[in-house]
């Protein structure tokens, strides 16, 4: 059996499989020869080029396993009889722990202090803080979780939406009601046709002045055009750790905007991440073997 694995720690984790070989393709360089023979694919954390046209030349593939939470690059054009599972849960630490940095970072005005230290200047004042805050987490699922637990002791309120109502966490039909309560708002939904620019100008008007707005999710869920526009108001703050164009051209004015924070889609990227993906596919990969049931199949809407 064929598999493609991303890096060279994917290969060697799972070199003592029966009768599987493991091919690396990290998406540089020429695509490897015997694309035809691969039955299962691990593409890299960074999309490969052309996607359907890979895709289109995997006939005999049957499973493709994510590295990340995200599938909408291979979705679309997976082949017939294949399964898409996703990485659920690998990324919740780094991801939940950016989120709550980033929140920091910003209601305590980090940026400006550190381009103040650049300048030799001291620029003390009174900064937001967290406490007392409620954050309100949109997409209410297992990174939402983390970011919950992380957040118990920062002293804030936390409310929850997902798309439908379940319990404590309210549907996502409920956010104009919701949104004038938040002083963050934390979006974590995975990017569908549904959440395709969710954060419009009417999302951002509805939220509170001086709120925080962090982006942990992807870039197309915030239209970017409706966000530049509140943040030069200065009635709101941004903490993105995607954007829409992504990588952010040198030129864009996100980055002169006021009160913006950006990473580069850094939030999942950490040795914990590696170190649980590792375990994923060797637990994966064992259960593709034994005929078991996968883990994260991707099924429905999502």
């Amino acid at each position: 059996m064929k598999i493609w694995v991303p890096s060279e720690a994917a290969a060697d984790v799972l070199s003592d499989l029966p009768d599987v070989e493991c091919v690396v393709y990290d998406g540089t360089g020429p695509v490897p020869g015997g694309v035809e023979e691969v039955e299962v694919w691990v593409p890299p954390l960074v999309t490969v080029p052309d996607v359907p046209g890979l895709l289109g030349r995997m006939p005999r593939l049957k499973l493709l396993q994510t590295v990340t939470a995200g599938v909408e690059p291979y979705r679309p054009h997976l082949p017939e009889g294949a399964v898409l599972c996703n990485a659920r849960g690998v990324h919740d630490a780094g991801t939940a722990e950016w989120a709550v940095g980033a929140m920091i970072a910003v209601l305590r005005e980090f940026p400006g202090f550190v381009r103040a230290q650049d300048r030799a200047e001291w620029t003390y004042h009174h900064t937001g803080v967290l406490a007392d805050s409620t954050v309100l987490i949109v997409g209410y699922g297992s990174i939402g979780e983390a970011l919950e637990r992380r957040l118990d002791g920062f002293e804030v309120d936390v409310i929850r939406v997902a798309r439908t109502a379940r319990g404590n966490v309210h549907g996502q039909d409920e956010l104009p009601e919701l949104l004038p309560r938040a002083d963050v708002v934390v979006l974590l939904v995975p990017a569908t046709p549904a959440t395709a620019g969710l954060v419009d100008a009417d999302f951002l008007a509805a939220m509170k002045d001086g709120a925080l707005l962090v982006n942990a999710a992807r870039g197309g869920v915030v239209d970017t055009g409706a966000l530049v526009a509140e943040l030069e108001k200065g009635r709101i703050t941004a903490a993105l750790d995607v954007t829409d164009p992504e990588p952010l051209p040198r030129d864009h004015p996100l980055w002169t905007a006021p009160g913006v924070f950006v990473t580069p889609h850094v939030a999942g990227s950490t040795p914990a991440s590696g170190r649980r993906t590792l375990r994923l596919l060797r637990s994966q990969l064992l259960r593709y073997l034994a005929g078991e049931p996968l883990k994260n199949m991707i099924t429905g809407s999502y």
